[in-house]
């Protein structure tokens, strides 16, 4: 369904829970999750320059304040938010601005941006020439070449069906959509959300890959941070938990949405 020109696809009833997926990714990301929870509302978002969604922003901060408004019109107005790498740093973002409609927060493979402004800078400058790549070359050459990064290197142990599933979800994007997504929503545009970490007060689950170093650091330095987090570093797996490990990934969001749930019933009944 589109609201506000955001396309949306929601599943099942009960207590809502939100999914905002990676870069290249889209609300197809998360069709596998939906028989291993069938007892909530599942929202699958498409973010800005992904999917069907034609919304376009100029921030991470503006993207939050629309959806903002997508939930409220769509009568959601207290969920679980659920979070891979970019759609992990919408959820920060999401969570710094309007925390009273989060319940719980779980982050795959999620950074809170980059604390350092020199680091920014030097990182906006890459994100711009990966959207200029993006612009002067087709989608497969992008894909060809966004696809055998280091930081995908794992997938490449998946099954040869797996892995044509996530290229042909990364084909889907227009060239416009996913360099606009750069610019506006990169890492190096992103407003550092490291000071509010420990302003954070809901239930929080971070999750990394054991073969994904860079996020294992970084998921260990914001459980310092976060008064209310836990940590899970997941076996076989690099920065695509939910692909590389799918039924693992559900099961965990599964019983930490129950935890949760549990938890505020135990409150209630005292």
């Amino acid at each position: 369904m589109y609201i506000r020109d955001f396309w949306l696809e929601s599943y099942g009833e009960g207590e809502p829970v939100v999914f905002f997926h990676g870069f290249t990714g889209s609300a197809q990301t998360w069709q596998f999750i939906r028989e291993l929870i069938p007892d909530r509302q599942l929202i699958f978002v498409d973010l800005p320059g992904h999917g069907k969604t034609n919304a376009k922003v100029d921030s991470l901060e503006e993207c939050c304040h629309q959806l903002q408004k997508v939930f409220r019109q769509l009568k959601v107005e207290l969920f679980d938010l659920v979070g891979y790498s970019m759609g992990g740093r919408t959820a920060l973002t999401f969570v710094s601005l309007y925390p009273d409609m989060i319940r719980s927060l779980l982050l795959e493979s999620a950074s809170p941006g980059l604390a350092n402004d020199v680091e920014r800078e030097t990182r906006f400058q890459k994100d711009l020439e990966l959207a200029s790549f993006i612009r002067s070359h087709s989608l497969d050459e992008f894909v060809e070449k966004w696809e055998n990064i280091p930081l995908f290197v794992s997938q490449k142990q998946l099954p040869e069906s797996v892995q044509q599933m996530v290229r042909l979800e990364r084909l889907s994007h227009t060239r416009e959509g996913l360099a606009m997504s750069l610019e506006s929503m990169g890492t190096g545009k992103m407003a550092s959300c490291w000071k509010m970490l420990g302003q954070i007060e809901m239930p929080v689950l971070l999750l990394a890959g054991e073969w994904d170093n860079k996020f294992i650091n970084i998921n260990q330095e914001m459980l310092k941070l976060m008064p209310n987090s836990e940590y899970k570093l997941i076996e076989q797996a690099g920065h695509a938990i939910h692909v590389e490990q799918s039924r693992i990934f559900g099961t965990i969001v599964e019983e930490f949405i129950n935890k949760r749930r549990s938890s505020n019933d135990s409150r209630m009944d005292k």
